[in-house]
């Protein structure tokens, strides 16, 4: 039977390795992907319209729709990591298939001859803004061990919480420490590192705060591997209307919802003078919530060719709920025989909220009548303007600030054309993404090339797409201990198919 405690408000902050930064950059990213069409010419559509997809660049590109339409797209998504570890080389791969895109909208012409507002559009559009199923391995040797992760929390902690009281269990324990002012996810931690037996405190007394090691190794063999499952989709519901001839105005509502599921698997060995030990050590993460942003923007032709566009995306607004469970095992001889906290059952539950920052952007095209278009996007995005909530959160404050030091602006661009031969469209895109930290050192830059071509039947079009991103991480097992990093190169080739029907 799974027990539960839960964390809100002033607590949420307790669980550093859950709600930090790294959830603040998983959550404001949108690798979105969109229909085969968007995907082929990079995104670049936000002075174009005329893509579904495109709403989440620009609202007021359903303005530039002249009948009703349908749209769906599907993509095979590749992921392939390649690791260094140390000097020891890994690599993982993953596939999995999903409906990414599908959405309609619907034109209603003016039927004043006289109105300079010339019709108005509404549109229904579902896109995954972001895909997060993943597997990585990584593994080989180095001289920091797990014991430095139990040890950096365990400094300060009175060894009295820590060992069980009378006839309480290991689980009920840990729960307790959890809820417990002070202690919270740092005591927890400590908890975990002395019932094992790694660590032990330099003296037997309820007030003693230090403690020291029962590892002995020059070297240790070390396994990381990390499934993740879930993602982040859109919902959005656009508004937009033509006013004359060369103007083009937009609204949209979107609303997210997201899940996301983190097992990471440690494993540790060492062998040193006659003596082996290891251990496994689990944290599992399931993340759901919802959240709510909007969007403005506006087209204008400038002549028949070229055509500006300028878009503004709010901040989104966040609720999540975090399930965090932990498991550890090992064959330290201080750890207790009847020891047994392994099956992931006790469940850390903490309410939260993020704000992402909002962005601008910018666009201009060329649009060459029927043989083809050649379009450029360029956004911002402050990085540093993300919040953990709520702000009057001591925990948060201190990690708001690390936020606000940490990242910085975060520049786009994407690059997009198309050429027509009859009823044939062929496709190319560029995309560049700057890292959203100020050094630019732990995830480093992205970019991706695309490529497509579609068929168009008249009232239907198929479209086929092919695109390709590349960005370096480094690689962190845990939040502290261990602190060599492991370097990613992160590749992802997505093959995407898309129907379009119009009515």
């Amino acid at each position: 039977m799974r027990k539960y405690i839960t964390f809100i408000g002033l607590f949420a902050c307790a669980i550093a390795s859950a709600q930090n930064i790294n959830d603040v950059l998983r959550y404001s990213t949108e690798n979105l992907q969109g229909s085969a069409r968007f995907q082929a010419m990079g995104g670049a559509f936000g002075s174009l319209g005329g893509d579904l997809s495109a709403l989440n660049i620009n609202p007021a590109g359903s303005a530039v729709f002249n009948n009703g339409i349908f749209s769906i797209s599907g993509t095979n998504y590749n992921r392939n990591t390649d690791s260094d570890y140390n000097g020891t080389l890994s690599n993982s791969t993953n596939n999995n298939f999903d409906i990414n895109q599908v959405g309609g909208a619907f034109v209603f012409k003016s039927t004043n001859p006289d109105s300079k507002w010339r019709k108005l559009s509404l549109a229904l559009n579902y896109d995954v803004v972001q895909n997060f199923d993943d597997r990585l391995l990584t593994k080989g040797s180095s001289n920091e061990g797990i014991d430095n992760y139990f040890l950096d929390y365990a400094d300060g902690i009175r060894l009295e919480p820590l060992k069980l009281q009378g006839n309480e269990r290991i689980g009920d324990a840990y729960l307790d420490i959890g809820a417990t002012n002070g202690l919270g996810y740092k005591g927890q931690q400590a908890f975990l590192g002395f019932q094992a037996g790694i660590i032990e405190p330099t003296l037997d007394e309820e007030d003693n705060t230090s403690y020291f090691s029962n590892a002995n190794y020059n070297n240790v063999n070390q396994d990381f591997r990390q499934n993740i499952s879930g993602y982040n989709s859109k919902f959005t519901i656009n508004g937009a209307t033509q006013y004359g001839d060369n103007f083009y105005f937009g609204a949209s509502l979107n609303f997210h919802t997201i899940r996301y599921e983190r097992l990471n698997r440690f494993d540790e060995s060492y062998s040193n003078e006659g003596e082996s030990r290891f251990v496994a050590f689990d944290n599992f993460l399931e993340t759901e919530g919802t959240g709510f942003s909007l969007s403005l923007g506006a087209i204008a032709k400038v002549n028949d060719v070229i055509r500006v566009g300028a878009s503004y995306q709010s901040p989104t607004w966040y609720r999540l709920t975090d399930n965090f469970s932990q498991g550890i095992d090992s064959d330290y001889p201080n750890k207790d025989s009847d020891f047994n906290f392994f099956d992931l059952n006790y469940v850390n539950i903490f309410d939260y909220q993020i704000k992402t920052p909002g962005k601008v952007t910018g666009s201009i095209s060329a649009v060459f009548g029927k043989s083809g278009l050649l379009s450029l996007d360029y956004g911002y995005q402050d990085m540093s303007n993300a919040e953990l909530r709520p702000t009057s959160d001591s925990g948060f404050a201190d990690e708001n600030i690390f936020i606000s030091e940490s990242l910085g602006g975060v520049s786009s661009i994407r690059v997009g054309g198309e050429y027509r031969i009859q009823r044939v469209s062929l496709r190319a895109g560029y995309r560049y993404e700057q890292s959203p930290y100020e050094s630019g050192n732990i995830v480093g830059d992205l970019n991706g090339i695309s490529g497509g071509v579609g068929y168009n039947f008249g009232r239907s079009r198929l479209d086929l797409a092919v695109s390709r991103t590349e960005q370096d991480v480094l690689q962190y097992f845990f939040d502290t201990g261990i602190n060599t990093p492991a370097l990613l190169n992160n590749v992802n080739t997505n093959v995407t198919l898309g129907y379009t029907l119009n009515f």
